[in-house]
C-alpha cells in the first residue's frame, strides 16, 4: 500500500515568544459561579465536566458567586490576605539577598500565592504536605517562623538542616511539611504512600502533594495515580499548571491536547480544574477534596490553573523564551489584588489598612533577615562543622562510619597541636 503523505512529528511550541504581543483570548474561561458543585461522595464519573471547565468564585468586581463559594468569615479572609502578602514580601527580600551573593539559589512563587495559602487554610494542621519548591506559602500559612526559613536559606549555624539541602528545599516535620526534593514528582508517590499508611493505621490524617505541569509528565506522577486510585488513598494530588516548566511551555507536557485535570478520568478518580489565582475557589475545591479523602471516598486530582510571573529560579532568564510582559496579560489577575478587592467589596478592608499591613510585613521580613544574617550567610559562613556529616543519618551508626568519624576527630586534634 502506498501513501502519498510522509509521516511528520508534532513538536509543541509556545504560543508567544520574545517580541510577540501576548493574547490570551484563546482561553475558554467560564464565568465565576458557573461550575456545578457535586456532593463529596459523588462518583468520579459525575465530576467529569469539572476536569474540562474551570471552577471560579470571584468575579472581576470582587463578588463571590456560585455553589463553590466557601463563605469564609472575614477574619479568615484577612488572615489569608496577610499570609499571601507575607509570602510575597519574603520572596522579594530573599530574591534580593541571592542577587547580593548571600545565598546561592532562590525560587519565587509570585502570582501563585493563593495556591499554597488557600490550600493550607483548607487542610487540617495534622495533614502532611508533600510540597514542591514553590509552596513556601504553606509554611507561612501554618505560622512557621520566618527566621527558621531564612536560616535554612542561608545554610548558617542556625540552619536545622545543617547545610545539607539546597536553600529552598525546606523541611519542617512539626509543621506537617515533608522534606523537599530537588528531583521533581518524587513527592507524589511519597504522598500516596503516606496516605495509604495513614489509612492502614486507621488514622484521620490525609496527605497532599504538589507538582508542576512539566514534572507531571514523569513516570512517578502516573505511578502515584495508579496506587491512589486502586487503594482509594486519602490523598489530594495538586498539579500546579503555571504555564511554564523552566523554559518549556505547558504544551510539551501534554497541555496542548487536553487539560491536566482530565488525566484523572482514565484512573477513575475526580479531576477538577480550578482558577489558581482565586483564593476562594482554591480553598473550596481543596476542602471538597479533603472532605472526600477523610470520608474514605478516595483521592482527587486538582489542576491549579495559574501563571508563573517570576523567573523559574534565580538561575533563569525568562526573557529568552517568553515576552517580558506576558504576565501582565494573564487574564486571571493577581491573587493578592483579587482577594483585596473582595474584602473591600465586603466593607472589611480599605487602602489605608492595606498600606499599613504592607509596611508591617515589610518590616517583619526585614527584621527577621537582619537576625538571620547575624548567624551567618552561605557565602561567608560560619558553616557547620564537617563532623555533622555523621549525624542524623542512622539510628545506630555502622562500624565503617564510626571508624571514619574517629579518623576525622584524630585529624582535627592533630591540626590543633602546636608545631
Amino acid at each position: 500500500m502506498k501513501h502519498g503523505v510522509p509521516l511528520s512529528l508534532h513538536i509543541p511550541e509556545a504560543r508567544f515568544r520574545p517580541g510577540d504581543t501576548p493574547d490570551f483570548s484563546y482561553l475558554d474561561l467560564p464565568k465565576a459561579g458557573a461550575a456545578p458543585r457535586p456532593a463529596v461522595d459523588a462518583r468520579a464519573s459525575e465530576t467529569r465536566e469539572l476536569a474540562f471547565g474551570l471552577v471560579r468564585v470571584l468575579d472581576e468586581d470582587g463578588n463571590a458567586l456560585g455553589p463553590w463559594d466557601p463563605k469564609l468569615d472575614t477574619e479568615t479572609l484577612r488572615k489569608a490576605l496577610r499570609a499571601m502578602m507575607l509570602t510575597r514580601a519574603l520572596d522579594e527580600r530573599m530574591f534580593k539577598m541571592q542577587r547580593q551573593g548571600k545565598t546561592s539559589f532562590y525560587l519565587k512563587c509570585t502570582g501563585e500565592e493563593a495556591i499554597a495559602v488557600g490550600q493550607a487554610f483548607a487542610l487540617d494542621p495534622g495533614d502532611m504536605c508533600f510540597a514542591s519548591y514553590r509552596q513556601q506559602g504553606l509554611l507561612i500559612a501554618r505560622d512557621w517562623p520566618l527566621l527558621d526559613i531564612m536560616c535554612q536559606i542561608y545554610s548558617n549555624k542556625r540552619d536545622r538542616l545543617k547545610g545539607r539541602q539546597l536553600p529552598v528545599l525546606y523541611s519542617a516535620r512539626e509543621a506537617g511539611f515533608f522534606t523537599l526534593s530537588g528531583n521533581l514528582a518524587t513527592q507524589v508517590p511519597q504522598a500516596v504512600g503516606w496516605a495509604m499508611a495513614s489509612a492502614y493505621k486507621r488514622d484521620r490524617r490525609i496527605a497532599a502533594a504538589w507538582t508542576g505541569e512539566g514534572s507531571s509528565a514523569e513516570g512517578d506522577f502516573h505511578h502515584a495515580l495508579v496506587f491512589a486510585a486502586v487503594y482509594h488513598a486519602p490523598v489530594i494530588l495538586n498539579l500546579v499548571n503555571n504555564q511554564w516548566a523552566i523554559s518549556s511551555s505547558q504544551g510539551v507536557a501534554g497541555g496542548e491536547e487536553t487539560t491536566f485535570a482530565s488525566r484523572a478520568i482514565g484512573f477513575g478518580i475526580p479531576g477538577i480544574r480550578v482558577d489558581g489565582n482565586d483564593l476562594l475557589a482554591v480553598h473550596a475545591v481543596t476542602r471538597w477534596a479533603a472532605d472526600r479523602a477523610r470520608s474514605n471516598h478516595g483521592p482527587t486530582l486538582i489542576e491549579l490553573f495559574t501563571y508563573r510571573v517570576a523567573p523559574h529560579s534565580t538561575s533563569d532568564d525568562p526573557s529568552r523564551y517568553r515576552p517580558g510582559d506576558e504576565g501582565q496579560h494573564w487574564p486571571l489577575g493577581d491573587p493578592i489584588l483579587r482577594l483585596k478587592a473582595h474584602l473591600v467589596r465586603l466593607g472589611e478592608w480599605d487602602e489605608v489598612r492595606h498600606t499599613a499591613l504592607f509596611a508591617e510585613l515589610e518590616e517583619m521580613v526585614r527584621a527577621a533577615n537582619v537576625e538571620a544574617q547575624s548567624y551567618g550567610i552561605l557565602s561567608d559562613g560560619p558553616h557547620h562543622d564537617p563532623a555533622t556529616m555523621f549525624e542524623d543519618v542512622y539510628r545506630e551508626m555502622p562500624w565503617h562510619l564510626r571508624e571514619q568519624q574517629a579518623e576525622l576527630a584524630r585529624f582535627k586534634a592533630a591540626e590543633k597541636e602546636p608545631g
